[in-house]
């Protein structure tokens, strides 16, 4: 369904997605890494529990949330993934911790 326009860079690197590794390009999303992997759906929503995955890959429309080393609501498609990353899937509302 997805497929990378160019294929100029063979350097990889490897992030955890839901605890199963997976080898990415170097300079991809972590949205982009989603779909290629085949695991479109990165968060639910809290109403629902709707499954939602990137959509307009631009930053806009917030439906790429994940958690990103621990730290929610993280927009997968404006962060480049980088080595030993950690990526999970977001399940509804993300808590907001306030900092004092």
């Amino acid at each position: 369904m997805f497929r990378r326009l160019h294929a100029d860079s063979t350097a990889t690197v490897t992030i955890s997605v839901d605890g199963a590794p997976v080898a990415v390009r170097h300079g991809e999303t972590v949205a982009a890494t989603l779909l290629l992997a085949g695991q479109a759906a990165g968060r639910t929503t809290p109403v629902t529990g709707a499954a939602r995955g990137p959509y307009c890959m631009m930053g806009v429309c917030f439906d790429c949330l994940v958690v990103i080393d621990g730290v929610g609501n993280r927009q997968a498609c404006m962060i480049e993934a980088v080595e030993g990353m950690r990526v999970e899937r977001q399940s509804g509302a993300r808590r907001i911790d306030r900092v004092s």
